[in-house]
C-alpha cells in the first residue's frame, strides 16, 4: 500500500466481512489536509434485507463509520459522495441527522442522482454540491408492503413527511412551502407525483448550495478546515 494512503475498514463479524468490504472508508493523508471519503450509493438498506442483486448502502455500516470519523482527531474533514435511488426512509433520515450533527467539517456532492431520501442526505452536509448532469427526485413518502386503510396510516404518512420537510428546510435554503410544492407537483412524473430537478435547478431552488465537481467540493472542504 502506498505511504500516502490510509485505509480503514469497519470491524465486522466474519460472516459480514465479504459484504462490508465495499463499504471501506478511505482517508488520504498525503494531501493538504487529512479528509475522509464516504460513499452513499445504490439503494439505502434499512430494517429489511434487499435482494442480493441490488447495489445497496447498509445504514448499520455507515453509522459506526460516522461515529469513528467524528472521534478521530486526525481526520480533519469528511466528503460524502452520493449516487442513490433512495431507499428506506427512516434509515436514510437517521444517517442524515447524524451527518448534520457532526462537528467535523462536511461537504456532500451529488453525482448521477440523489433521489428520494437521498435529498435529505445531500443537504445534511455543511455545504452541498451537485454536478450539472445529476438529477434529484422529490416526491411524497411511500411505503411498500401491506398498508392498512385506516386514519392512523394517513397520520403516520403525514408525520413522516413533515419530518423530512422540516429537516430539508432546516439544512438548506428552500422553504418548507416550496419543498412541499415540488413534492406534490403533478404532471411531471409518469404515474407518480413529484418533481425531477437537474443540477442547476436544484441550486436555483435553494435545495443544493452549489453546482460543482470533485475539485470544487474538496477545495470548499479545505477552506472549512482552514477556517476552523
Amino acid at each position: 500500500m502506498p505511504d500516502n494512503e490510509y485505509c480503514e475498514q469497519n470491524e465486522v463479524t466474519p460472516e459480514q466481512s465479504e459484504e462490508s468490504e465495499k463499504y471501506r472508508d478511505v482517508a488520504i493523508s498525503g494531501a493538504r489536509h487529512l479528509i475522509h471519503c464516504l460513499s452513499v450509493i445504490g439503494q439505502i438498506e434499512g430494517h429489511y434485507i434487499l435482494p442480493p442483486q441490488n447495489k445497496t448502502t447498509k445504514y448499520e455500516h455507515i453509522m459506526p463509520a460516522l461515529v469513528a470519523i467524528e472521534q478521530d482527531e486526525s481526520i480533519e474533514g469528511l466528503i460524502i459522495i452520493i449516487n442513490t435511488v433512495g431507499g428506506d426512509v427512516e434509515a436514510g433520515l437517521a444517517l442524515a441527522e447524524l451527518i448534520s450533527s457532526m462537528k467535523t467539517p462536511t461537504v456532500s456532492i451529488v453525482v448521477g442522482g440523489g433521489h428520494s431520501i437521498g435529498v435529505p442526505l445531500a443537504v445534511s452536509a455543511r455545504h452541498s454540491f451537485i454536478v450539472r448532469s445529476a438529477t434529484m427526485t422529490v416526491h411524497p413518502v411511500r411505503l411498500t408492503g401491506l398498508v392498512l386503510g385506516v386514519p392512523q396510516t394517513l397520520s403516520y404518512f403525514e408525520k413522516m413527511q413533515e419530518r423530512i420537510v422540516r429537516f430539508v428546510a432546516d439544512n438548506s435554503r428552500i422553504s418548507p412551502q416550496r419543498f412541499k410544492e415540488l413534492m406534490l407537483k403533478t404532471g411531471e412524473l409518469v404515474m407518480d407525483v413529484g418533481s425531477v430537478l437537474t443540477g442547476e435547478d436544484a441550486v436555483a431552488e435553494g435545495l443544493i448550495d452549489s453546482v460543482g465537481g470533485l475539485s470544487e467540493a474538496i477545495e470548499c472542504l479545505y477552506r472549512m478546515i482552514e477556517g476552523n
